[in-house]
């Protein structure tokens, strides 16, 4: 039996700067500067359930000794969301751009949101 397919909708996005190598960014801890769009989003939308978030997707890219960890989840903690929000970082470098585009969606499609 199929699973029915329940609308999901994606209502507001941020992101980080970019940064450069020795840049101004560079003191900053990745899953620090990842939490600081999740707070935004937070901000801006107060009404939003946060323990109703099915996921958190990040990209990351080069990630490297300290920074090679879920970013993603790491942020989303220190954003004060809730333990049982699930998140993935995909890496940005090793991950073909069509996936990091696909593959969110295609969760959504598979997976039923309960809202």
């Amino acid at each position: 039996m199929a699973a029915e397919r329940v609308p999901a909708y994606l209502c507001d996005g941020v992101r980080t700067p970019f940064g450069r190598y020795g840049g101004a960014l560079s003191a900053v801890r990745t899953d620090d500067l990842a939490a600081l769009p999740l707070r935004a989003l937070q901000q801006r939308n107060p009404g939003v359930d946060w323990s109703c978030i099915d996921d958190v997707y990040y990209g990351c890219a080069n990630q490297a000794g300290e920074d090679n960890r879920n970013v993603a989840r790491m942020a989303a903690l220190l954003a004060g969301l809730p333990e049982n929000v699930p998140a993935c970082t995909l890496n940005a470098c090793a991950v073909p751009a069509s996936t990091r585009r696909s593959r969110p969606p295609a969760r959504l499609r598979a997976e039923p949101a309960i809202w």
